[in-house]
């Protein structure tokens, strides 16, 4: 064996191993793991993504049911257990628990933290006739689409985006709201009739964002993580979760949160960056909803979101958020698709 062959033989052995990237197997889910693996590979570390099947993939339970933790706690498992390396998670599914065995290394920039309505005709929600049927996943926009009295009535949605999308275009709902990070992520942005504005609808907090996950004693893949993190939405995510936190109510409660950086004048009119944080509890029936806001520095986040939600709090949230759902409207057909997640495909 030549010198040239022994040195080929020896950068062939040298090459590391490729991350293993845990996701769901979801269209959805894989785009979204295929963005972080992708960055990865640009900066020069392979990857792989690696399918992990969970409970909640099996269901077709309501999510409210369910619980989206079977989503997750699947997912760490795999991490724990090390099998993969990094878990990416949608970050609102996500319990809003720490875990000590895990680090969120790093929270890509988000997608359009956004609703989005997709309706027949093109049609926007003050265009719907009252009566329209309109499909949703979420107890939160539930309430949300009930509080604006448009006479709408409102049906539980399950299964993946695709099936969600044909209810509409095969006129079994007249509408359906769902992420619209979702439809963006799969390149069907051309589906949306209107992207629904914060004043109409707040987004469920952390909605767009994701967490990309690794074990807490794993510091080199920590600090090559960390290159992926944009600052902007950490901060954004940081006070939407503590607000969701502080109010005690899970990721399937009827609370909405939107943070965003933005560009401010101080005193001298010198620009400086603060967050507005704006919040929302309402009462599943639609019957009230509340809302408050407020501007600070994006270095309080965590600080921001709790003050809001005890704000909220003050104002009546645990009365509303305690309050009984409204009975469950039957869906219009059987619905079999295997998973009740707005994120699988």
């Amino acid at each position: 064996m030549n010198a040239s062959m022994t040195a080929t033989t020896r950068s062939a052995s040298e090459v590391r191993a490729p991350l293993r990237i845990g996701t769901r197997g979801s269209l959805l889910a894989l785009t979204q793991a295929g963005t972080v693996r992708d960055a990865l590979i640009a900066a020069g570390r392979p990857a792989e993504l690696i399918v992990v099947k969970t409970p909640g993939d099996l269901s077709s339970d309501p999510v409210e049911k369910i619980g989206v933790g079977v989503f997750t706690s699947a997912l760490r498992d795999e991490l724990a257990a090390g099998t993969v390396d990094i878990a990416v998670h949608s970050y609102k599914d996500l319990p809003t628990a720490p875990d000590d065995r895990f680090t969120i290394a790093a929270i890509p920039q988000r997608e359009d933290p956004r609703d989005a309505l997709v309706a027949r005709d093109g049609l926007v929600l003050g265009e719907l006739p009252s009566g329209s049927v309109v499909g949703t996943s979420a107890p939160r926009r539930g309430a949300q689409l009930r509080a604006l009295g448009l006479g709408l009535e409102i049906v539980p949605l399950r299964g993946n985006l695709d099936s969600r999308l044909r209810k509409v275009s095969e006129g079994e709902l007249d509408a359906i709201v769902v992420a619209r990070a979702g439809l963006s992520r799969i390149g069907r942005l051309d589906a949306v009739t209107e992207a629904l504005e914060p004043v109409q609808m707040l987004s469920a907090p952390a909605q767009g964002a994701l967490a990309v996950e690794c074990r807490s004693d794993d510091a080199e893949l920590i600090e090559l993580l960390t290159a992926l993190d944009d600052f902007a939405t950490r901060v954004a995510v940081i006070a939407e979760r503590a607000l969701l936190a502080e109010l005690e109510a899970g990721c399937t409660a009827p609370v909405g949160a939107i943070a965003e950086v933005v560009e401010s004048l101080d005193d001298d009119g010198r620009i400086v960056e603060e967050l507005s944080l704006r919040g929302c509890a309402a009462a599943i029936d639609g019957s009230d909803v509340l809302r408050a806001s407020v501007v600070g520095a994006p270095a309080d986040a965590a600080e921001l979101g709790r003050a809001l939600a005890r704000e909220l709090l003050e104002l009546g949230a645990r009365e509303l958020l305690a309050a009984e759902p409204a009975p469950a409207v039957a869906a219009p057909t059987d619905v079999t698709d295997p998973s009740p997640m707005e994120n699988n495909r």
